[in-house]
């Protein structure tokens, strides 16, 4: 699978480990940097970045790690078609996927270690989506909350 990563300086700390994990799984690495903690940068800046990918196409999914989580997030999910969330244990990690169609895993990198990071990203993207009539209907409602929001 074609996976985007992104780290701000805070998430940073998780890169290697989530690297590691995805290359041992044979996935195809779209690395957004960043690679040092000596430069602020700004999560929204890299939840742009991974979103992109989601919105072209270049990715199937994503991991975007900041120091909690939650600002990655946030700023992720205003993209459209992209559906972004902090997943710290491995039943959301499947779930947001199996239910919601999740495309970007959301981690803290001062909230989940590397051994725990690395089993989040592995359920995250072994999770297919359940294609389920309820699923897709509630899918549809979301989509059309995106265009809603997007045409003022």
């Amino acid at each position: 699978m074609k996976v985007s990563v992104a780290f701000d300086h805070r998430g940073v700390g998780l890169r290697s480990a989530i690297i590691l994990a995805l290359r041992e799984d044979d996935h195809e690495v779209i690395d957004l940097g960043t690679h040092t903690d000596e430069r602020r940068i700004d999560y929204p800046d890299k939840a742009r970045e991974v979103g992109e990918t989601i919105q072209n196409g270049s990715a199937e999914r994503a991991i975007l790690v900041c120091g909690s989580g939650v600002g990655a997030s946030v700023a992720a999910s205003k993209m459209r078609g992209v559906r972004a969330s902090i997943c710290h244990d491995a039943y959301s990690a499947h779930q947001g996927v199996e239910h919601d169609d999740l495309n970007v895993l959301c981690l803290g990198s001062d909230v989940v270690g590397p051994a725990l990071a690395q089993d989040l990203v592995r359920t995250f993207l072994a999770a297919r989506f359940n294609g389920g009539e309820r699923y897709v209907n509630r899918l549809k409602k979301v989509e059309a909350m995106e265009r809603a929001m997007s045409n003022g």
